[in-house]
């Protein structure tokens, strides 16, 4: 699993922040309950305990919950004021509300300590509250809203300075006992020197951890971040931007089966890219399927070739070079109205299975049911080098079926026993001869009801069925990111009663289904049942498209595909490692140092 596809679990906190008008609520309670126990803890001299309770509530709403209010409305118009990003109304509210909180949690703690050890430590600890909320809103509008640090700081100061100017009005205008025993300029003092305590540390740790990905791939980790969050809440592409300027140019394959019409039309397309549909959500060739299959103007079906997330394009617009290439196959493509039967063969846990065309033929290479992730590009190359030695043809359109999500077993690399398997299993195939006349049917279903959620991309599914000398043999394609292991076999075994002989069931690997709390989101996690309705009913309809045609295949390499690049994925990967391996260290430690030194400055001294 990439990197890129775990960070997308961290969306759903994203997508699922309560709105403004519920965090406007919130605050207003949360406000009045935190002086409550304020004055319940300190007790005041102002009459009984349901006195104090609502003196407390009204002294809370007033210090913490309209600075809140305040900082909530406005902390989103000034970032966009700014040209920052990832600030709305409701983050922004959030944050005020969150802010509030760990104020009123600290100052409550705080108070109970002292009234517990016979000292009065109100003061203190709601100036501790500031200060750390401070430098919390610091790090938040830092890291997300594309603001240089003190423009950051001047964002995040907002609430605090609120709460700390209230706090001065009510020791003013009410009979509260005496709020700053230290005089107003010793208390400046205090929250100016915590607060820089705070900034330092925060500064030196993103510096830290910045550094290392910003010397070698030229973005750092707060770019990223904050361009994948806009890219969540607006669905902007701006971090294509980052992958473009660290991207590397590569060269690669696209094999295509054209199966045409004797009137010389078109009626479907078979096409198999040696490019990777990611990272993650509409961002690079996540929707590649969808969108190279759009670019014809007939039913094309766009398998999943061997590649990885090495080979994800940079940005959509790469998706061109792509169709260009299919294009120049098409252009030079010989047809013939034979075909040979579908026919499998296996070697331990690998399964290929094979019809052949003219001048080729369709490799559809699986491990299931024991499960396996992405065929690398070079294992791919590999076994076509393989086919064309050993079947004795020109264009072996390998696929990558992707149709067994296993998290314990990871891709196919060169050197893994599962790539010698694949090469054992082409020794095994017999090389037919294509000799029969051949029909297909094709249907297309959207999968009304079904979206992301449920594991389904745009193009939902699509069915293919070949009838060869009175076989029947139905491709059948899910836009999706792999299928629940064991699924396929589900599918197998609920579909032996249709007019069928043989079938296999594929996923493109689209990454558009990756935005979601659980990752990875393989089709077949829910409505199984459901699913198979539809898979049933577009081979049925199929069946009832078949008609007679000619195929022709071909080979083409894609040239100058911008892709993130095998160098950049491994820099990526080994420098977001060295980065976590050195935080578990670092974070704690400057956390512990700084909030120890505010304390000790703001308690002690």
């Amino acid at each position: 699993m990439s990197s890129m596809s775990s960070v997308a679990g961290l969306s759903k906190y994203i997508r699922t922040l309560p709105k403004a008008k519920i965090s406007l609520l919130l605050i207003i309670v949360f406000s009045f309950i935190i002086g409550s126990i304020l004055f319940l803890v300190k007790p005041i001299n102002v009459g009984s305990a349901i006195e104090n309770i609502f003196y407390g509530g009204a002294f809370g709403f007033v210090v913490f919950g309209i600075p809140s209010i305040i900082a909530g409305s406005t902390d989103h118009k000034w970032v966009y004021s700014l040209k920052g990003i990832n600030m709305k109304g409701k983050h922004s509210m959030f944050l005020a509300l969150l802010s509030m909180v760990i104020m009123g949690i600290v100052d409550i703690l705080g108070t109970a300590f002292g009234h517990f050890i016979n000292m009065n430590l109100f003061t203190n600890s709601i100036l501790f509250g500031c200060v750390l909320s401070f430098a919390i809103n610091t790090l938040v509008v830092w890291s997300v809203t594309r603001i240089r640090f003190i423009k950051s700081v001047f964002i995040a100061m907002i609430q605090p300075l609120l709460v700390i100017g209230m706090l001065i009005i009510v020791s003013f205008l009410s009979d509260v006992e005496s709020i700053f025993a230290l005089g107003f300029y010793g208390t400046i003092i205090k929250v100016v020197i915590a607060s820089i305590i705070f900034l330092i540390a925060i500064y030196s740790f993103i510096t830290i951890i910045e550094s290392p990905m910003k010397k070698n791939l030229g973005f750092g980790v707060l770019e990223i971040l904050s361009f994948f969050i806009y890219h969540m809440n607006e669905g902007s592409n701006s971090i294509e931007k980052l992958f473009d300027n660290a991207g590397e140019t590569i060269d690669t394959l696209v094999g295509v089966v054209s199966f045409r019409r004797f009137d010389g039309s078109i009626k479907s397309l078979f096409i198999s890219p040696c490019v990777h549909p990611g990272p993650l959500g509409d961002i690079g060739g996540s929707n590649m399927p969808t969108l190279l299959a759009k670019s014809f103007d007939t039913f094309a079906m766009v398998a999943h070739g061997p590649s990885t997330h090495d080979f994800n394009p940079v940005s959509s617009k790469e998706i061109v070079k792509i169709e260009k290439a299919v294009r120049e196959a098409l252009d030079d493509m010989e047809y013939s109205s034979k075909a040979s039967e579908f026919k499998r063969y296996s070697h331990e846990t690998a399964n290929i299975g094979v019809q052949f065309f003219k001048n080729g033929s369709i490799m559809l290479n699986t491990f299931a049911p024991s499960g396996s992730d992405d065929i690398e590009f070079g294992v791919g190359l590999a076994t076509m080098i393989e086919s064309q030695k050993e079947l004795n043809i020109e264009n072996p359109i390998i696929v990558d079926c992707h149709n067994s999500f296993n998290p314990e077993i990871g891709g196919v690399l060169p050197g893994n026993s599962e790539f010698f398997y694949l090469l054992d299993t082409i020794k095994t195939i017999e090389p037919l001869t294509p000799e029969h006349d051949m029909k297909i049917g094709c249907y297309h279903s959207k999968l009304g009801g079904f979206d992301k959620h449920q594991g389904i991309g745009e193009s939902g599914l699509k069915t293919m069925v070949i009838e060869v000398n009175n076989q029947r043999t139905a491709y059948v394609l899910f836009d999706s990111n792999n299928m629940e292991l064991g699924y396929r076999e589900i599918i197998f075994n609920a579909t032996e009663d249709l007019d069928i002989d043989e079938i296999e069931v594929m996923t493109t690997d689209t990454h558009t289904v990756n935005t979601l709390s659980n990752g990875y989101n393989p089709v077949g996690l829910t409505e199984k049942e459901t699913i198979i309705d539809y898979i049933r009913f577009s081979i049925e309809k199929a069946i009832e498209d078949l008609e007679p045609v000619e195929a022709g295949t071909n080979i083409k390499r894609i040239k100058n595909l911008k892709t993130f690049g095998p160098n950049n994925s491994t820099e990526l990967i080994s420098t977001m490692s060295s980065i976590l391996a050195v935080s578990k260290i670092i974070a704690p430690m400057i956390l512990i140092v700084s909030i120890l030194s505010v304390f000790l400055w703001l308690f002690i001294v």
